[in-house]
Order: C-alpha cells, then sequence, then structure tokens
C-alpha cells in the first residue's frame, strides 16, 4: 500500500490517460526504483536549481506501458548526475510546526528532506487530501505562500503535485510538497495582482483570444529582451508589469465552467506551444512552453477529486491559464503558424498513438518527450466533445492532436538538440538545422 514513506504503484490508479495491460512486473520495477529516487535524492540536481526529473519520467512511461527494463534504463540514464539529500535536522521539522517559524525555511535548497519529514508526518497524521486542504487551498498566508510557489519553477511543483494526486501516491505528494516550498514567491505576486485586477474586469475572453491580443500588443511582445537572465522575472514583470497583469485578467472561470474551461486551458497550451515554428527551420517545440503542456494533463486528473472544492479548483485553473499567458509572452509572443500543424508530414506517417508512444517509452530522455506526447494523447480525448467550438476558443481539432504527436516524438527522435529554448527570438533558431526541402 503507498503512504507517505512508501511508493507503491498500483495499475488501477495508472493515471487519467494511461494504455491498458500494464504489466505487474513494470509496477514493481517502477515502485523500487521511484522508492530509490525518493529515499536517497535531493529534488534540485545541482546548485543552479534545475529540477530532478526521475518520478516524472518513470511514472510517465509506466502510465504509457513501458517494458520493466526501460523504466530500469530511464532511471540508470539519469540517476547518475543526481545530488544525494541533505541530512534532516529534526529541530528544524520541529520549527515547522509554526506558521511564522515555518516561512524562515522558504525559497532555501537546503531544507528541501526537513520540508519533506514536516508534510510526512502531517499527511501520516491526517491523510494527503486533508494536508492538501490546509497546505495549500485554505487561502490562510500560510498556505498562500505554498500556493505561490506551486507555479514557480516553470510550473515544476504543480506538475510534481499532479503526479502525486493523479497516482496516488503520497510520498510524490511529500516531495511535491517540499519542492514548492524551496522555491522562490515571486510568481505570486503576479498571479495575486491578476486575481485582485479581474474583480473589477467586465470583459471575460477565451485564452487564444488573449494571446492574438499579447502578440498585438509592442508593449507586450518587446517586453523580454533576449540577454534577460529570467525573461519572465527581469523582462515582462518589469517591463510590462501593468499590461501584463491587466491582459491575464481577463480570464476567468466560474466553478460552473470547470469542465470546458479545463479542455480551454489544455487547447491554447498545446496550439501555442505547437504551432510556434519557423518555417524554414527543422520543427521544435520551445522548452518553456512545453512545461505549459505538460502540466496540463494534471488539471484532468484535479478535477476529478471529490476533496478538492469547485471554487478551489476554479481559481486553480485561472492562476495555471493566467501563467501560461505570461509564459507566452516572455519567450516574445512567437507568431502561431497553424498550418505548421495541419500540414506536417510525419516521419512514419502509418503510425497511431500507440506506436508514437512505443517510440517515445524507448527514447532516452529526462522525461520531457514522454511527458508531452502523454500529454498531447490526453488532449485529444479532452478536447474531442468540443469540436464545434470557435477557433478562438478551441484552435487545435480533429487530426492536429495526432499531428502534434507526430511532431513532438519526430523533433526529439535522434536530434542533438531536443528543444528550442525561447521560439520568439531569432537567436533561440540560430543552431536549429535548416528544413529539408520536399
Amino acid at each position: 500500500m503507498a503512504t507517505a514513506s512508501h511508493i507503491e504503484l498500483d495499475p488501477a490508479a495508472a493515471g487519467v490517460y494511461h494504455v491498458p495491460d500494464i504489466s505487474a512486473q513494470a509496477g514493481k520495477v517502477g515502485s523500487q526504483l521511484l522508492q530509490e529516487n525518493h529515499d536517497k535524492f535531493h529534488i534540485y540536481f545541482n546548485n543552479g536549481g534545475f529540477h530532478n526529473h526521475i518520478a516524472h519520467h518513470l511514472l510517465t512511461i509506466y502510465a504509457l506501458g513501458a517494458r520493466p527494463e526501460e523504466i530500469q534504463k530511464a532511471f540508470d540514464i539519469n540517476q547518475s548526475y543526481q545530488r544525494p539529500q541533505f541530512p534532516i535536522k529534526e529541530r528544524n521539522v520541529q520549527s515547522m510546526d509554526d506558521p511564522e517559524e515555518f516561512k524562515n525555511f522558504l525559497g532555501k535548497e537546503q531544507y528541501f528532506h526537513d520540508f519533506e519529514a514536516f508534510f510526512r508526518k502531517q499527511i501520516e497524521e491526517k491523510g494527503w487530501e486533508q494536508v492538501l486542504n490546509e497546505q495549500v487551498f485554505a487561502k490562510t498566508e500560510h498556505s498562500e505562500r505554498i500556493l505561490d510557489r506551486m507555479f514557480a519553477g516553470f510550473l515544476h511543483p504543480l506538475i510534481h503535485l499532479g503526479f502525486g494526486v493523479e497516482f496516488k501516491q503520497p510520498a510524490i505528494i511529500v516531495e511535491a510538497l517540499a519542492q514548492a516550498c524551496i522555491h522562490d514567491g515571486w510568481t505570486g505576486t503576479f498571479l495575486h495582482s491578476a486575481e485582485d485586477a479581474a474583480k473589477s474586469t467586465q470583459s471575460s475572453k477565451s485564452l487564444v483570444q488573449l494571446i492574438n491580443e499579447a502578440r498585438a500588443s509592442d508593449k507586450l511582445r518587446e517586453s523580454a529582451h533576449w540577454e534577460d537572465g529570467n525573461k519572465l522575472r527581469d523582462g515582462v514583470f518589469v517591463r510590462a508589469k501593468d499590461e501584463m497583469i491587466a491582459l491575464a485578467a481577463q480570464w476567468h472561470v466560474k466553478p460552473d465552467e470547470l469542465e470546458q474551461k479545463t479542455a480551454e486551458m489544455i487547447n491554447a497550451a498545446v496550439y501555442f506551444t505547437g504551432a510556434a515554428q519557423k518555417p524554414d527551420k527543422q520543427v521544435k517545440f520551445d522548452f518553456f512552453y512545453m512545461h505549459c503542456v505538460n502540466c496540463s494533463i494534471f488539471f484532468s486528473a484535479f478535477i476529478k477529486e471529490p476533496w478538492l472544492k469547485a471554487e478551489d479548483m476554479a481559481r486553480l485553473l485561472e492562476w495555471k491559464g493566467r501563467m501560461d499567458l505570461a509564459l507566452y509572452v516572455s519567450r516574445g509572443c512567437p507568431e502561431l503558424l497553424i498550418d505548421e500543424i495541419k500540414n506536417y508530414q510525419p516521419k512514419n506517417p502509418n503510425d497511431g498513438w500507440s506506436e508514437i508512444i512505443r517510440r517515445v517509452d524507448q527514447l532516452p530522455d529526462d522525461g520531457h518527450a514522454s511527458k508531452l506526447v502523454r500529454a498531447l494523447a490526453n488532449s485529444e480525448q479532452v478536447c474531442k466533445q468540443y469540436e464545434s467550438q470557435p477557433d478562438d476558443v478551441f484552435a487545435i481539432k480533429g487530426d492536429m492532436f495526432l499531428k502534434l504527436g507526430h511532431m513532438a516524438i519526430d523533433s526529439v527522435e535522434g536530434s542533438d538538440s531536443n528543444w528550442v529554448r525561447s521560439a520568439g527570438f531569432d537567436e533561440a533558431w540560430k543552431d536549429v538545422p535548416a528544413r529539408a526541402k520536399l
């Protein structure tokens, strides 16, 4: 049984999108390796705050039907460069019981394991559902600090939380909460400002409409500079802060709209991630946009959780949509070329989802590509019922989802560089090979 300290995969809880007939042996190997990662390694693999993706990778390919040896290989590739955990200091864990003391530990990576010990104890006492409601969704000063940080680090803490909730693994939820706590809280400043502005903003527009408005705005489009160390924090939020807040405030979610708005968010993330291409260059997905898609699948999981109140889910979804808008702007608002998707010629045109999935299960990667493929496959299922919606609400329709699956796997197989970083800047594409002439 899965607990706050023990990982045990169950084929009956293999996620919102998974292949049938996951083998028991794959679950056994996956559980053992996830446990090893949980016990031994820090969530950052270096001093620069780069994330350990082992849990993401193994859970994703497990859901996609990877064989035991493929799960082992994925672990072996990525365990070699991980850092060991810092030792737990019990006095720190005890101090965290006081919310005033707790905040003194925030944003500091050396306390990751201490945070894990704190949240593990909380979950053992109360259950993970109650702990998430208290620690993330209670709207107290304390819980807001943690919620803010869920959206930091290009959504990594929220992605990690999604895996824990989706696969019903309390120990992964422990990791997610601890991970959020060692991130900075600066994304929360924007999200709270947009939330406050939304209270007096009458207009409610779709995410695609707002993306189009962002690109049409010189102030927003030019707010991030290539040389900015962090294009969101040092670019958009410095040079066009008010404009970004005003734009984001126009995306609203009411509790009775959750299903369609979840699908809209997923579709919009897929749209701006897939359509940000250069016609004279090989197809590449933007590394930062890709996280918006990879995170989107977990909203298909969150919406099914009975412990999560509809108003809290609506708020989480609003924040995700607003963060996606800010991330789109932060890469220079690239032109979105829908025909790049519609007219894509796959490397293996006869492959369907099952073949694409087999290819990504075997890819030597850190998990980003497999997460992208699974999230794209999920997006097709979620958005199918909204095919009749206008293109400026649901831009991706029909066979475009499968085309995107092909684009994803074709772009990373046998590639020196899997991703383009900051797709709206010509500099980002400089070393991407030219596209072969047909």
